[in-house]
């Protein structure tokens, strides 16, 4: 086990290392690549990423705190299992991405490519995805209450029994949405009823 601290690397090529079970604090990484790098159980706190390619990387049970992942490439990467605490995410590619089991605990998943992410069952409650996109993404019993949806590309995504209470849905074209069994509070539901030419006394 290794442990970096308030370390920065710009431009480094981190590709095919064994980083499993090791600790990053308060560490600064700009256009680095770790691409299949084993990143097993590593514990990130803190820290920052931009423009890091994480390609292929292996990160399943990897638990990531107040870090920053700012345009950041994910795709085809192994995220089984890992947790995702108050993170910020923006821009980043999960193209492919194995996200099954993955725990998101608010943070800001703005702009994010999540199409086709299987999150069904996951607890997202109070997560930002302003903007991004989750067509085709298996979403179904999912907990989104509270977050901030935003003008999410909702296209051919699975939203059966997802618990959507409270969630910000500005800009969302409902008659894209399958919400059969979901539960929506007041003004969703006539969000949802209007989009489909109902007239609401």
């Amino acid at each position: 086990m290794f442990q970096y601290m308030d370390q920065h690397y710009e431009a480094v090529d981190f590709s095919g290392r064994d980083l499993r079970y090791g600790e990053l604090i308060r560490c600064t990484f700009k256009r680095c690549t770790f691409t299949s790098s084993s990143m097993e159980e590593i514990t990130i706190n803190q820290c920052r990423f931009i423009e890091c390619n994480f390609r292929g990387a292996s990160l399943n049970g990897s638990i990531h705190t107040e870090s920053a992942y700012e345009n950041c490439n994910f795709a085809e990467a192994n995220l089984f299992v890992s947790e995702f605490n108050h993170c910020k995410m923006t821009g980043s590619d999960f193209a492919g991405a194995q996200l099954d089991g993955v725990t998101l605990v608010q943070g800001d998943w703005s702009y994010t490519n999540l199409r086709q992410a299987r999150l069904a069952k996951q607890a997202m409650r109070g997560v930002r995805f302003y903007g991004a996109d989750l067509s085709d993404a298996n979403l179904e019993k999912a907990d989104l209450r509270d977050c901030d949806l935003t003008s999410v590309i909702f296209g051919k995504a699975k939203l059966q029994g997802a618990d959507l209470r409270g969630a910000k849905m500005d800009g969302i074209d409902f008659k894209t949405l399958v919400v059969k069994g979901a539960r929506m509070d007041r003004e969703q539901a006539v969000a949802f009823l209007r989009s489909h030419g109902a007239k609401i006394d």
